[in-house]
Order: structure tokens, then C-alpha cells, then sequence
């Protein structure tokens, strides 16, 4: 059997700010995704890192007193300890500082140079710092005080310079025949169709170089130019992969990247001028870009002029860390706008996991702690019922698997409530309760049918909460070896005597606290 590899990214974060919100749900989508793929058998890549070059860290670095290497070594050293505390599981952490990228990007330039798709010429247009990005003047809108705005509401500016150019507009009916050989290349679908539109009503070169200021990627053989920050920071998926050594054993696993995860404001970059880039160069092109939404606060846009900015960190110490994981996953439809709300991650954590997955193995476990001898029961022949409860639970990583690889995470985690749903129905219906008197044999039966769809569902959570899902497998007499998916459905059935440790809670109930008068 050929073995199965997975390559997936974040975008990496710029260092002009500390990580926000939006940073953590994007790599924790990738995270997730990342988890789920190596449970089910695949050798998996996953990357994330820092942005380090451009006007805007020099200006910041420049405001904050110190050198652009020193800022950048900061500001990425937040980004690393963001993904340490959400767990985030990255193989690798980049930044477009290191001797690896520089060799890789100035490598890339050599190959556009050489299939004579970069030439040197002169700039004149609008630039925004802000977003290090040009824009067109039909694109502006009038600010206050006469000041033109980009798209995105920043300021923009006249620049006019010597620059090296990419050949972009040679590129429009290429890339739009790739789209329509490729139509799960971007996703989902209703950014795809702003994307073809945008190709569609023509490409104009693009800049590559600067030479008004001077923290960047030198260009080969002209270093009064810097790379144009975005073919710099686009580069960095091949340079982890290995490029630009071709043969080597990374590249050749990994690349084309599987998925390239990017906020919707990043699109036009990763599914218009990467491809382009990567064309152009003769490389292959990345199998998809995912463009998800941005959240907002109690309804409210989230600035830091409002005060209303939040941060992950903050959350995981009131909220608690899978808590945190599962709100984000599972509240908003992913790749829609979502708005963050107290109200509903207490919601969720009380009804679904509390009341929800928690209760239902608190019970179960408690029952048979007490009924059974503390250990899994010997079932008797199954009914409808427990046929009914089984199938659901053994068809749940066939589903799951379906949404996932269309990035419809929010989709998976209703499929993983719905079994809770289910299960939490057939206790009920099924009364232990009772049958520990009118009916022993049967009762073992139900209490079977139950640790076996709470094992499989909290072998199926753990990419979401994985220490959550760790205790929950302690606790059903799961080892570690036996908690891939490769275990779900009848390979990995609960064998009757297996011993069950003491059960404790793994989901509490979470309890504003009132402030003291």
C-alpha cells in the first residue's frame, strides 16, 4: 500500500503586533486537521511560522527603539509560545529571517529571471504599508481629509520607484483554466467565484521589488532592490519542504502542499500570485486554499481602537484549553464570518460538553464502577437498539472523514454531537437504572453498547480536545497504542473484564464568577 503523507499550512503571521484571536483559529483549524490525518494513518507535515520582512516591521521595529532583528526575534517568540499553550502539534516553525528561506526565495527569483518572467522597469501607483500591498485606483475610496483608503480601510500612498516586475498579466487565462481543471482548488466555493472574477477582468504585472527601504530579501545581483515582501512570504511553504533541492526526500513527500489555510483578507495572494509564481517557475501547484472568515466581539468589529481585541490566552484561562478548542471549531460554520459571544462559549461547554459527552460518560462509568465490578461488562446478544447505536457510532469516522476533507469542520463536530445525542437518548430509553434489577444480563448489554460508542467517540475528539479525549480513553481502560482510527468500529471493541479505572469528571460545568460587593 503507497503510505499516505498530508502537507498542510498556516499562513505565517506578520510580527508588526502579538497573536489575536484570528491567529489561534487559523492554526487551530490546521491543528485539528493536522491530528486527524495522523490518527488516520497518514505521515503528515504540518507547518506555521512568522513574516518577518517588509516597511511595516521596519517602522514598527523603528517606533518600538530597536533593531528589525531584535523586534522580529520578539514578536516571533510570541507566536512560538501561542502555539505551545494551544497545543498546536506544527512539525515545523518558519521564519523568513532564517539562512533557509533566503537561499530559497532568492533561488525562486533566479528561476522567474531565468524563464523570463521578472524584468526591470519603473513603479507608479498607490501602496499601501499597512497591508505591504498596491492597489488599483479604481480599488480606493476617499478617507477624511482627502486621504484615499485601500479595500481593507488603510491609508495608501503615492510611490514611485525603480522596480522589478513579474509578468502576472501573461498568466490570467492559465490560471483560470487551472480553476476550471481544478474545482476543489479553492474553497469554499463562493470565494472561488470572487476569485475568477477577479482574473477574469485581467491581471496587470506585479511589483516584486523596493528600494525605499532596506529590511528585506536582497535581489540577486541588484541588491538595491528587496523582494517585494509577499513572493518573499509565499516562498516559505516550498522552503520548508526543501526547495530549492528538488530531489530531497521532504520535497518529494510533501510537496505540492496538500492545503493552504488563509484568512479570506489573504486570498487574492495565496490562489492568484502563488499559483502564478509557482507556475511561472515550473513547480507544481499547491492542491487547495481554504479561505475561512473573520469573528467579531458580542457583535461588534474587533479594533484595537475599541478595546475589544481578544486574546487566545485569556480565553483558555477562563474557559479552559479543549473547551476553548471546541468552541472555536464548533460554533461558527467554518469558512463563514462568526462572532464571538460569552454567552454562547458557556453554552456550549455546559450543554455539549458538560450536560452533553461529559455526562453521558460520567454516568455510565459511576453505574458501572458500581454494577459491574469496575470493569468493561460481558454483553449478551444486541437488539435494534444496540444494533442501531453501534452502527452509528462505526459509520461516524466514514462522515467525519467526508467533512474534513472539505474543511467542514463544523459539519464533523455536529456528526461527533450527534452519536452524543443518540447515546444520551438510548440510556434513557435503555434505564440501566431498572434493568440492574428486572433484567442483569440485559443491563451489561446497554452498559456495553455505551463505553463502546463513548470510546469511539472520544477516540474521534481527540483531534479537536486532546487532553479531554486522553483522560476520557484513561478512563475506558484505552492504552495508547490502540487510540488511532485504525482501532474505530470492530477492531478495537471493548474487551468484557477489561478494569475501569475510578471514573472522575472530564467536562465540568462552567460557573460565571460573581463579583464580590
Amino acid at each position: 500500500m503507497t503510505h499516505k503523507n498530508y502537507y498542510i499550512t498556516t499562513p505565517i503571521y506578520y510580527v508588526n503586533d502579538k497573536p489575536h484571536i484570528g491567529h489561534a483559529y487559523t492554526s487551530l483549524a490546521c491543528d485539528v486537521l493536522a491530528r486527524f490525518k495522523r490518527l488516520d494513518g497518514y505521515d503528515v507535515m504540518f507547518l506555521t511560522g512568522t513574516d518577518e520582512h517588509g516597511q511595516k516591521v521596519e517602522k514598527s521595529a523603528e517606533a518600538a527603539g530597536i533593531d528589525p532583528k531584535t523586534f522580529c526575534d520578539r514578536v516571533s517568540l510570541s507566536f512560538r509560545d501561542l502555539a505551545k499553550t494551544m497545543n498546536f502539534s506544527n512539525d515545523d516553525f518558519i521564519r523568513t529571517t532564517e539562512t533557509r528561506h533566503v537561499t530559497a526565495v532568492q533561488a525562486l527569483w533566479q528561476q522567474l529571471v531565468a524563464s523570463g518572467n521578472i524584468y526591470l522597469g519603473d513603479y507608479a501607483g498607490w501602496y499601501a504599508v499597512r497591508d505591504e500591498a498596491f492597489y488599483q485606483e479604481d480599488e480606493l475610496t476617499d478617507g477624511p481629509n482627502g486621504q484615499k483608503l485601500a479595500p481593507s480601510g488603510a491609508p495608501v500612498e503615492w510611490v514611485k520607484e525603480p522596480s522589478y516586475f513579474f509578468r502576472l498579466s501573461a498568466w490570467g487565462d492559465r490560471l483560470i483554466k487551472f480553476y476550471e481543471d481544478n474545482p476543489g482548488f479553492i474553497l469554499p466555493t463562493s470565494r472561488r467565484n470572487e476569485v475568477m472574477s477577479f482574473v477574469k477582468g485581467g491581471l496587470k504585472d506585479l511589483s516584486v521589488s523596493r528600494t525605499t527601504f532596506k529590511w528585506g530579501i536582497p535581489v540577486p545581483g541588484d541588491e538595491a532592490h528587496i523582494m517585494y515582501v509577499w513572493l518573499d512570504a509565499l516562498t516559505n511553504y516550498i522552503t520548508a519542504a526543501g526547495y530549492p533541492d528538488t530531489e530531497s526526500a521532504t520535497y518529494t513527500k510533501f510537496w505540492p502542499a496538500d492545503l493552504h489555510m488563509v484568512g479570506k483578507d489573504i486570498l487574492r495572494f495565496h490562489a492568484v500570485y502563488w499559483p502564478a509564481f509557482l507556475m511561472a517557475a515550473d513547480l507544481p501547484v499547491q492542491k487547495r486554499v481554504f479561505a475561512h472568515g473573520w469573528w467579531t466581539n458580542e457583535g461588534q468589529k474587533i479594533s484595537k481602537s475599541l478595546g475589544n481585541v481578544i486574546d487566545p490566552l485569556k480565553l483558555i484561562e477562563e474557559y479552559g484549553l479543549d473547551q476553548t478548542r471546541y468552541f472555536l471549531m464548533r460554533e461558527v460554520p467554518f469558512g463563514n464570518d462568526g462572532d464571538f459571544r460569552k454567552a454562547a462559549v458557556v453554552g456550549r461547554i455546559n450543554s455539549e460538553l458538560a450536560n452533553g459527552f461529559g455526562n453521558l460518560a460520567q454516568r455510565t462509568l459511576s453505574f458501572c464502577a458500581k454494577n459491574t465490578n469496575a470493569s468493561v461488562p460481558a454483553p449478551g446478544p444486541l437488539n435494534d437498539a444496540d444494533d442501531a447505536l453501534l452502527a452509528q457510532a462505526d459509520s461516524l469516522i466514514e462522515q467525519m472523514r467526508a467533512s474534513l476533507d472539505e474543511q467542514s469542520i463544523h459539519v464533523a463536530l455536529q456528526q461527533w454531537f450527534d452519536l452524543v445525542d443518540a447515546a444520551n437518548k438510548y440510556i434513557d430509553v435503555e434505564a440501566p437504572w431498572t434493568l440492574r434489577k428486572t433484567d442483569p444480563a440485559r443491563m451489561q448489554t446497554v452498559l456495553w453498547c455505551l463505553l463502546e460508542a463513548i470510546r469511539q467517540l472520544a477516540i474521534l475528539s481527540q483531534p479537536f480536545m486532546p487532553q479531554a479525549s486522553a483522560k476520557m480513553l484513561e478512563q475506558l481502560g484505552v492504552s495508547e497504542a490502540a487510540r488511532s482510527f485504525a482501532h474505530l468500529g470492530e477492531p478495537g471493541r471493548l474487551r468484557a473484564g477489561t478494569p475501569l479505572p475510578t471514573p472522575q469528571g472530564v467536562f465540568p460545568r462552567h460557573v460565571e464568577a460573581v463579583a464580590s460587593v
